[in-house]
């Protein structure tokens, strides 16, 4: 009787553990609505969707047999500028707030997902990259928790963005040159992630970094040529160029002149890009 009993206890608070229950029991039940409304959404036939929409009465819905999910072709990487990553989910958890990233990397090296990696999160805002206007349709972001003043970069939690890059990489065939800092896309805006180890990702594969040896450019070297071709948006000469050295020369990062060091490294990031 009292085994019967035990397990009839069980029985319930295992069903009432699975109930999502706990700290963020509330958020996840916004989360879940919101993905089951989008999944209506992909799964309706156009002609009930789209397509009525469409103003003439000679229409039809006939469905293809080759389409898939969308992919991200980017991943851009941020600092969270908070004191913590709690604080930093609290934020992303503020609906009027508005901001959100699909990946959250603690300084313990703790890796959170927020956001599904096919949908579309809200870290990049207004800015340009190539021909790229809207990295959060197109981009996988990544917050790492630092203050973005004076923190340093844990190795541990360096080597867990390493292990998340890498399958983000292979999963969804992101080429290497587009694994970007917030400060690349939005210079006039941001610089983050400030004093960041990006040689570290380029040497395992994630964007790109200067030679050891640099060379001089040639004659003729127009740095905002080349400024244009590595993905900067040149239209604000001077915030591209801050937005470079904020990711390659980490020096002298509220100037926008080129030094000659500075014009070598330019030269031979331009050259991988080539």
């Amino acid at each position: 009787m009292m085994i019967k009993r035990y397990l009839v206890y069980f029985t319930v608070a295992l069903a009432l553990s699975s109930c999502g229950g706990g700290k963020y029991a509330s958020t996840e039940k916004i989360y879940k609505k919101k993905a089951k409304d989008f999944s209506e959404v992909y799964k309706e036939a156009p002609v009930k969707g789209q397509l009525e929409r469409v103003n003439t009465n000679n229409k039809e819905w006939i469905a293809s047999t080759n389409f898939g999910v969308r992919k991200p072709n980017y991943v851009m990487i941020h600092h969270t500028a908070q004191k913590d990553l709690d604080q930093t989910v609290r934020t992303f958890h503020n609906e009027k707030v508005g901001v959100s990233s699909h990946y959250v990397i603690g300084r313990d090296g703790k890796v959170v997902q927020m956001v599904n990696d096919l949908y579309r999160a809200h870290h990049a805002g207004l800015g340009r990259w190539g021909n790229d206007t809207d990295m959060n349709s197109s981009s996988i972001g990544i917050e790492l928790d630092n203050n973005g003043i004076s923190d340093p970069w844990p190795e541990v939690q360096i080597n867990a963005l390493v292990q998340l890059l890498a399958y983000l990489k292979e999963t969804y065939k992101i080429p290497q040159a587009n694994f970007i800092g917030h400060m690349d896309y939005a210079p006039t805006r941001k610089n983050d992630p400030s004093r960041f180890p990006w040689k570290i990702l380029a040497e395992k594969g994630f964007g790109y970094w200067y030679d050891d040896v640099l060379e001089n450019p040639p004659i003729g070297f127009d740095p905002k040529i080349a400024l244009r071709v590595i993905g900067y948006d040149v239209k604000n000469l001077d915030a591209a160029i801050k937005g470079f050295k904020h990711h390659y020369t980490q020096m002298d990062v509220s100037s926008a002149t080129l030094t000659e060091h500075d014009l070598k490294i330019l030269y031979s990031v331009l050259k991988k890009y080539l």
